[in-house]
Parts: C-alpha cells; structure tokens; sequence
C-alpha cells in the first residue's frame, strides 16, 4: 500500500495512552495504535465490551484521550449506527463540526457472534462509520473459550484438545467475505505483520463514505501460548501460510495487498503457537487435523484468487 510514511506518524499523538492494563504483548493495543495512524481527523469511539474495553477503562480510569462509550458485547455496530444519526442531524443544524470520524472496535466474539446481528443491520442501513474487529479468535476477557473465529484444532477451554478430541472440531467463520456480501464500499482483512498495510487499509476505510469493515488478525499471548515479544513474527507466518490472507474488496472488487512468494506450509504458523501443541505432541499427533487444516487453507486461497482475477 502506498502513501503511508512511518517516520512521518510515529510522533503523532494517539488517542489510546500509556496507562492502559492490556496484557504484555497483546496485539490490540499495537492494532489500535497503527490503526489512529491513519486518522487524520477528530474521532468518536465505540467500543464493544471485550478485552479492550475493560482494560482502558476500568472505573474511574480511563486510557482514551478522545470521546469513548463502552457499550455491550453485542450492540457496537447500532450504537456507532445511533451515534453518526445524531452526528448527522446536529450537523445539518450547524451545531457540531462535520469532519469527524465514527470508529467501532469489537472483538470476535463481538463480531463474529454476539454482535453480528447487530453489525449485519448497521452495514445494510449504510451508516457513514468503519468497524474494526480485533480478531484474537476466542474470549479472552472471559477465559479463552472458543468462538466462532478460533480454527480448526485450536485448544480453547470450550473446545478443549485430549484423547477423544483434538481442539475445536469446526473451522472459522470468514467473517471478512460476510461482510463483504452486504456490498459495502469498502471491506479490509490484515494483521500486524506490516504496519503500513495496517494503516493504510484504515485511513482507506474512513476517508470511504458509508460503511466500512476491517478485520485484523492480533495475538493474545496468553491464549495462543506464544512469548510476548512475538505478535509480529507470529503474524508475519499467518500471512506467510496464507492463513490469513492480507487483502482488501473495494465497491466489490477484491484485491490481493500481500502475496507470498513462496507460501509456508501451515505447519509453521502452527508450531509457533501453544494452542496447537497438542496437535504435534509425540506419540499422539493428529496429522489429520493438520493435513485438513491445510486442506481449508489451499481452498480458501485459489476461492481468493478466483475472486481477484
């Protein structure tokens, strides 16, 4: 993606201060921090209940610089939808500025789950906001269950890996493409493996009139069982492996961002992170659950392919 400078933002001041309590190593806050690189204008926040949520703004604290409303798990997306209404109207009547930008933030479980209902209603309706999912791919706030993002195989405490199962039996919703089905104008999916793809799709998604979606692929260290100085390799080997592929579909034309030059095999994404371990454990490997994982994987790439050419 062009037009981004690193150097340029990295003094820019962010909404989000130091004095948060994410974990150490966390990807939502590194998310969340490129993600207001590309904001040139005020900003109002919603936020879904989820990790973020209850780490930046434990009462009577609060980590923002800029407006916020925490909200329920499941209403992100109607309440940013009321916001940009009342925005629209004070606007028309000349008592508030009009360039200011509506940003949404959930977790999977917020997204994908709890608040797709809501967030389905809110992108038909056409609200002028961009939501932005910080996929972590399970609920970490409430003990790491499973949700409908977490992969195939992955240990989670409602999906938990033994002699009988190995991890989550279903693979992951793809929720970037169900957004993109609304025909919004603009749909996003990346991770932190790339800053300037990050900041880029961002600005991109706000400067878009209407609604806008960006799905971003971040780390919980405590989960996925991987050191804390490791979210950006981790996610550098998702996109590698084509399990998370970087791209993004504008007016409904999609279009690959970050095409591996000579894709990894999903083993190595695999191996990095705990969650998976008891899928390579010796004397008890579960090569099947490997080897279909891949299978997905391949699928969903040449079904991208076939949606970008």
């Amino acid at each position: 993606m062009s037009g981004v400078r690193l150097k340029d933002l990295v003094g820019k001041k962010n909404p989000l201060t130091e004095g948060h309590r994410m974990c150490p190593g966390c990807g939502a806050p590194t998310e969340l921090r490129q993600a207001f690189m590309g904001i040139d204008d005020p900003v109002v926040v919603v936020g879904a209940t989820g990790c973020l949520e209850v780490s930046s703004t434990v009462y009577p604290y609060s980590a923002w610089r800029v407006p916020f409303m925490h909200v329920a798990f499941e209403n992100a997306a109607a309440a940013i939808s009321g916001v940009v209404a009342a925005h629209s109207v004070l606007a028309e009547r000349g008592t508030a500025k009009k360039n200011i930008k509506f940003v949404a933030f959930g977790g999977d479980g917020g997204t994908y789950d709890i608040g797709l209902q809501a967030l389905s209603g809110a992108l038909e309706r056409g609200h002028d906001f961009t939501y932005i999912c910080y996929n972590n791919q399970g609920y970490m706030n409430t003990g790491a269950q499973r949700s409908s993002a977490t992969p195939r195989g992955a240990n989670a405490t409602t999906s938990p890996a033994g002699s009988v199962l190995g991890g989550k039996l279903q693979r992951a919703k793809n929720m970037t493409e169900i957004a993109a089905a609304h025909d919004i104008p603009y749909v996003a999916q990346t991770t932190l493996h790339n800053p300037a793809d990050l900041i880029s799709k961002v600005r991109r998604a706000v400067e878009t009139p209407g609604p806008a979606f960006v799905n971003v692929l971040v780390p919980c260290a405590l989960f996925w069982k991987i050191a804390t100085c490791d979210q950006v390799k981790i996610c550098k080997l998702a996109a590698d492996t084509r399990f998370w592929p970087i791209y993004e579909v504008i007016e409904g034309r999609h279009a690959l961002s970050y095409t591996p030059r000579t894709p990894l095999p999903l083993e190595e994404f695999l191996k990095a992170q705990g969650r998976y371990s008891h899928l390579f454990r010796a004397g008890a490997e579960r090569a099947d659950i490997v080897a279909q994982a891949q299978k997905d994987i391949d699928d969903d790439w040449e079904k991208l392919l076939r949606k970008c050419s």
